[in-house]
């Protein structure tokens, strides 16, 4: 049965064919990548171009791992993201300060590999608008996150946050609706699942993956 509860991000969009088919799915969230090391990687002019259309119709989400006072502020001011996303070992206190810095709503990844891994996320939830849980990278791993690895989805069954959060890590249009059922996601993220090769995103995917979403 569906459930117009469940949103949907796609993550990791540069190239206006990307952006117009996660828009013209229904895409509640759009990400924009400025991590250098990841093959979806965007400058801060290229992602206001993308955003352009965005604005309005579905939220901005400008991912950062680590990132520099100088890149939050320059993301602040020209993109004007609803949401940054924190993809790295940023603190709660870093998290909140990032937040009050550029004005935008807070989304914090959270590498999950265990039961542990979940319950550390809750010293985050008063610093930050929503969770996202994430797999774990491997510790030699150049990216944090995008990599096509899943974890158990039965560890967020049945938990309670004080935030909404999003599940990541390995979906795609053909397994997202056994995540959502596994783990009662009520919003899932997508980057590396709706590609055709690493930072390529497929428009046909894009519409794939929002079609199974709602019909989870």
């Amino acid at each position: 049965m569906s459930d117009a509860r469940i949103q949907s991000k796609i993550c990791g969009l540069s190239t206006p064919d990307g952006v117009r088919a996660a828009l013209d799915g229904g895409a509640a969230y759009i990400g924009l990548n400025f991590f250098p090391a990841s093959p979806r990687y965007v400058t801060v002019d290229a992602a206001v171009r993308l955003a352009a259309p965005v604005r309005g119709r579905a939220r901005i989400v400008a991912v950062l791992v680590d990132p520099s006072d100088a890149l939050l502020d320059e993301v602040a001011r020209d993109l004007k993201p609803d949401f940054i996303q924190l993809h790295g070992p940023e603190t709660p206190s870093r998290a909140l300060e990032a937040g009050r810095r550029t004005g935008a709503g807070v989304i914090k990844a959270m590498p999950i590999s265990d039961s542990a891994d979940v319950a550390r996320a809750q010293t985050y939830e008063d610093a930050v608008d929503h969770l996202m849980f994430d797999t774990k990278p491997p510790k030699d791993a150049v990216l944090p996150g995008g990599t096509g690895a899943r974890f158990d989805w039965t560890l967020l069954a049945g938990r309670r946050f004080a935030r909404p959060w999003f599940l990541a890590g390995g979906l795609d249009p053909w397994n997202v609706g056994e995540a959502i059922s596994a783990s009662g996601a009520p919003i899932v993220d997508v980057s590396s699942g709706v590609e055709r090769g690493p930072g390529l995103k497929d428009p046909a995917l894009i519409m794939a993956f929002l079609d199974a979403v709602r019909r989870a």
